[in-house]
């Protein structure tokens, strides 16, 4: 079904998933959207920088309870652009979780309907590239919550700054290292570690670094990030 991925810019529908009139028109705005140009500069894109919290670290097994993002347009962070929401859950997670992220019982279990929330993602996304930082992790639970509750795969592109960081400052770290090196790095703070949000603000501080150096390097827009981190990963492979 790839072919229908490259028209609609998502999979074919799960027939198990059959959304409400309301609901499959807003996906199907969302389809109807143009799509990015990842060629332009850095500073005439808007990145969408992501966060997720989970019910725990299985991407297989564990649930999607919330999203933050805050977007970075034109270098700049906006704080009235941002997005937050919870994903009402049935089962609320364990309290060992709870201590983690810090979203209660009582607040999971007045979350936002699952697909609602993930439509309301989508519009706020648009088209824009995904940033994250161990992006495979985010992928792979709003990807999940997205075939489950929409029926859909949607063909988000994401930049994962843990391979193009260490691309961009080879004399600071050559390697995988976690988040907090590197805002220890820049001096970039984080007011409240395992908040999506919060968690969000602060990779978006990150972005803005990576975005000044690849400019300075020729590393000018969103596609050579992608190849960059596409090919340090081949590199890291094949080593």
């Amino acid at each position: 079904m790839q072919w229908l991925k490259n028209l609609f810019g998502v999979a074919a529908a799960d027939p198990d998933v059959s959304l409400p009139p309301e609901q499959a028109a807003a996906l199907e705005e969302w389809r109807k959207r143009p799509p990015e140009d990842f060629s332009q500069p850095h500073f005439r894109t808007r990145y969408v920088v992501v966060d997720v919290e989970a019910s725990g670290l299985n991407m297989i097994k564990d649930r999607l309870i919330s999203i933050g993002a805050v977007a970075v347009n034109g270098g700049m962070i906006d704080p009235l652009d941002a997005f937050g929401i919870v994903l009402r859950q049935d089962e609320v997670s364990s309290h060992e979780n709870i201590l983690i992220h810090g979203i209660g019982g009582s607040a999971q279990q007045d979350g936002v309907e699952p697909a609602e929330a993930l439509l309301r993602f989508l519009d706020y996304v648009g088209k824009a590239p995904l940033v994250a930082y161990h992006a495979e992790f985010d992928q792979a639970m709003i990807d999940r919550a997205m075939k489950r509750y929409l029926g859909v795969s949607p063909d988000l592109r994401w930049i994962d700054l843990a391979w193009v960081l260490p691309e961009l400052y080879r004399e600071r770290i050559d390697a995988q290292v976690q988040l907090d090196d590197w805002l220890a790095q820049f001096g970039i703070s984080n007011f409240l570690r395992h908040n999506a949000i919060a968690d969000a603000y602060a990779t978006a501080q990150l972005l803005q670094v990576a975005l000044t150096r690849g400019a300075a390097l020729g590393k000018e827009s969103a596609q050579v990030f992608m190849d960059t981190e596409r090919a340090r990963r081949w590199v890291r492979r094949a080593g």
